[in-house]
């Protein structure tokens, strides 16, 4: 796939510091899918991003250049580790691509359809069949500044909450782009279907 000409300003913030309670505590960006660990599905799909931020346990291995931070505080939940990749970026960011680094099947043209669906709103984020929002998405760096609590308020937040103000426009998932790995199980059934 080749790089998009009109994503500049575009970063991207994988979130890999979670607890994996499910999954006997294993750092989940080191599990292999057909071959390829999960951390490098997650960077791959940031294709367009002019920098990639991963949030998680030092000394992941990436074919592509990134900078890996942890979340502050630690064990934070997902608005710290959005946070702290945000503080992390070198560059200033349009907009910011959000990504769980247990969701292999998300890719740079899931990104696109979400930056696509950004325009003139606040973001947008990727929803199940059910309508449920998933941790894939596209914020407006400056509206995401405007609702940002103090590191304090950050602790354990839910993420539902930090996007409650914004204007999110909703993106259905293509085929298995909302599959998100929180067990073993999800892993094997994920790894049985054809695709990527």
């Amino acid at each position: 796939m080749d790089l998009d000409p009109g994503a500049g300003g575009f970063c991207g913030v994988v979130l890999a510091g979670g607890t994996a309670a499910r999954m006997d505590g294993i750092d989940k960006a080191g599990i292999e899918l057909a071959g390829r660990t999960l951390l490098s599905y997650a960077v791959d799909a940031f294709l367009d991003a002019e920098e990639v931020v991963v949030v998680g346990p030092p000394g992941a291995r990436t074919e592509r250049p990134v900078t890996t931070v942890r979340e502050d505080p630690p064990r934070g939940g997902p608005v710290a580790g959005l946070l702290t990749g945000v503080d992390a970026l070198l560059r200033r960011p349009r907009l910011v691509g959000v990504l769980a680094v247990d969701m292999p099947r998300v890719t740079p043209a899931t990104m696109r359809r979400l930056r696509d669906a950004a325009a003139g709103r606040d973001g947008a984020f990727l929803v199940d069949d059910t309508g449920r929002r998933q941790l894939a998405g596209v914020l407006d760096a400056a509206r995401l500044d405007a609702v940002r609590p103090d590191l304090e308020g950050q602790h354990g937040m839910a993420l539902h909450r930090l996007l409650a103000p914004l204007d999110l426009a909703q993106v259905a998932a293509v085929g298995d782009e909302a599959a998100d790995i929180d067990s073993w199980a999800d892993l094997r059934d994920l790894g049985s279907r054809t695709g990527r």
